[in-house]
């Protein structure tokens, strides 16, 4: 059972992808690591020994910790974490736990080199509408939450990744892009792994309001409509895409939770 300085994994499996879910910080150590280069969704690499100097940087957050089996390395950084303001707890089990789960795990080989403040950058063609904004989402909420994205013309996508050291995606003849009847959306919950019910869900919503088949989900003309909607509402592409996020954190929690609910008019009446 968690108590206030630990976390079960099924707790924390709920909190990820939402949009106040907690930093994880993974400090298995280098041959633990290698033994095993996976990564629970959203986790980023901390050297434990170094714990005083780079906690300030988490001050104010929650913050969950986990090491290979939630014993000294993690219980150690956590309690260093709480003297810098972090309401740091450890993940019951650690990564170890959180395998036995059966939980979603992502393969460090497929993540991109990060930059020198510890970030993904990505870039993808201006004026964004469901992949492109989809993606995103889906990278911050399950991959990197300090995820960077260039919105750029689409004839300059591939040299600008190589310019600034970009990955490009949503774009012809690279790895992150459609392939036959998948949208790149679906591409990345593949190749990272994430393919629970609630993603896979959305990944065909999405799909179908990306591809134009809309017979696929009875969702996604509602999508669609709120997506060129947004396009519309903004010319900035990333003051779009932060209305966009919220637009899928709610479609996300729908297919996560709320598929059985129906309305309640008239109000009062029983359910037969």
């Amino acid at each position: 059972m968690s108590s206030f300085t630990s976390i079960s994994p099924d707790k924390l499996a709920r909190l990820i992808g939402t949009a106040n879910a907690p930093v994880i910080i993974d400090v298995r150590t280098d041959e633990d690591f290698a033994a095993d280069p996976q990564l629970i969704p959203g986790a980023v690499r901390r050297d434990h020994q170094q714990a005083a100097d780079w906690g300030g940087q988490y001050a104010g957050r929650p913050a969950i910790v986990a090491c290979l089996r939630g014993q000294k390395l993690a219980q150690g950084t956590a309690a260093w974490l709480r003297h810098t303001n972090v309401s740091a707890e450890v993940l019951e089990g650690g990564f170890e736990g959180w395998k036995a789960a059966k939980l979603p795990l992502l393969p460090s080989a497929k993540l991109p080199a990060r930059d020198a403040q510890g970030r993904t950058v990505w870039v993808t063609r201006a004026r964004p509408k469901i992949d492109r904004i989809a993606c995103p989402w889906l990278i911050r909420r399950f991959v990197d939450p300090n995820a960077v994205f260039l919105f750029v013309a689409p004839s300059e996508v591939i040299a600008v990744g190589e310019r600034f050291n970009a990955v490009p995606f949503d774009v012809e003849n690279v790895f992150w892009s459609h392939r036959g009847e998948l949208c790149t959306f679906d591409v990345m919950i593949e190749e990272f792994n994430l393919g629970t019910p609630p993603l896979l869900r959305l990944a065909t919503i999405v799909r179908a309001a990306d591809t134009g088949r809309l017979d696929l989900a009875p969702e996604a003309p509602g999508l669609l409509a709120a997506s060129l909607g947004l396009s519309r509402m903004y010319d900035d592409d990333l003051a779009q895409l932060d209305s966009g996020l919220l637009l899928y954190d709610a479609f996300y929690r729908w297919c996560r939770d709320a598929t059985g609910e129906t309305p309640n008019w008239p109000a009062g009446k029983a359910k037969p």
